[in-house]
């Protein structure tokens, strides 16, 4: 008996990870790599070999084609950054029917309502989409080869409504056991440690980066005095949480619930999560740490703030700072509420929207 197939879109850290966990799962994964090269050479090989925390050979099936991966694959993950996805929206579009459904396997805030709009905008209907975080903290060796240093136990999933979620409660557990349904999808968005961490230790560590001392980012990235920082951008992510009728758990005992630690306090949370032991600085300030979190969460975070009447004087300056030190308009190339179809909604319809 053939194993059944499921897209993945990319060939990086997450969705090469993803392609051996869901091999090990028996399935197929038929892996839509847009760059020929890479495609060329995964597909020579014809398998994915993996070490770390899930260790083995799997096979893969690898395509070029749009068409083709729309055709075999009912379930389609998103494995790539999450500034990519309307682009690969745009590639699938042609293709897609009520047949497939779309993952995101690193949403951000909101993403399944972006790509839902942007489909909604290119006439493509009936096709649902449905966000999660990445579950692999892992680094490609090698074309063919990932590492995978850490899984999380737990995370998040949400349709673009109460609704949708509910309809796929199941199937996603099916791949991921440790996932659970979220209220709605800001709870989703802002349930994401990657989101809230990254720009801030970043940028308060720039110095570093820039003279490419190189530490490790989690460990060594605060001190008891620079978390205080950290703490009150979370503080703003539970605030909006509250504002759309949801609830944040604390960002220590997300980290608990992905891998295990020390629930003590977030410094010590983030100083004994077992895997953050092999993060690495970057080593530039030019990265996704910032050019992926800051327009895919930060910014749509503070358009729903000022919807609901809050302020984010934290979130703000880490938006500011960063648009200055990258030379780059977050604001107007970000996922603004525009992009998500809710500008021209009030804080009581987006509520509303969310709760249906």
């Amino acid at each position: 008996m053939s194993c059944p197939k499921v897209g993945i879109v990319g060939a990086g850290n997450s969705a090469s990870a993803l392609a051996c966990h869901l091999a090990s799962f028996d399935y197929l994964p038929v892996m839509f790599v847009r760059n020929p090269d890479i495609a060329s050479l995964l597909r020579h090989q014809g398998s994915m070999r993996c070490t770390g925390q899930l260790e083995g050979e799997f096979p893969i099936q690898v395509t070029a084609c749009p068409e083709e991966l729309c055709a075999d694959c009912h379930l389609i993950f998103m494995a790539t950054t999450a500034n990519d996805y309307l682009d690969v929206a745009e590639r699938l579009a042609p293709y897609l029917s009520e047949q497939n459904t779309i993952v995101l396997f690193s949403s951000k805030l909101a993403g399944s309502l972006a790509v839902s709009h942007f489909l909604e905008s290119r006439d493509v209907s009936g096709v649902d989409v449905l966000e999660t975080d990445s579950l692999f903290a892992s680094r490609v060796q090698d074309i063919g080869h990932v590492w995978i240093r850490g899984i999380k136990r737990w995370n998040l999933y949400s349709g673009r409504c109460r609704s949708m979620t509910k309809r796929y409660e199941g199937v996603l557990e099916s791949f991921f056991p440790g996932l659970e349904p979220a209220e709605n999808l800001i709870q989703r968005g802002l349930t994401d440690f990657g989101a809230l961490a990254h720009p801030l230790t970043l940028l308060i560590n720039m110095n570093e980066i820039e003279r490419q001392r190189h530490f490790l980012f989690y460990y060594e990235g605060y001190t008891p005095k620079s978390v205080s920082l950290l703490e009150k951008i979370e503080e703003e992510f539970h605030a909006v949480a509250r504002a759309y009728d949801t609830r944040l758990l604390p960002a220590k005992e997300w980290l608990h619930r992905y891998y295990g630690c020390s629930q003590n306090s977030l410094l010590e949370a983030m100083q004994t999560v077992p895997n953050y032991r092999f993060s690495q600085s970057p080593d530039r300030v030019h990265h996704r740490y910032i050019l992926e979190d800051v327009p895919c969460t930060l910014i749509p975070l503070q358009q729903l703030a000022r919807k609901a009447g809050l302020k984010t004087p934290m979130v703000d300056a880490v938006i500011t700072i960063a648009s200055i030190l990258l030379g780059e308009d977050f604001e107007r190339g970000g996922r603004t509420l525009e992009r998500l179809g809710w500008d021209a909604l009030t804080h009581s319809e987006i509520r509303t929207a969310l709760n249906a």
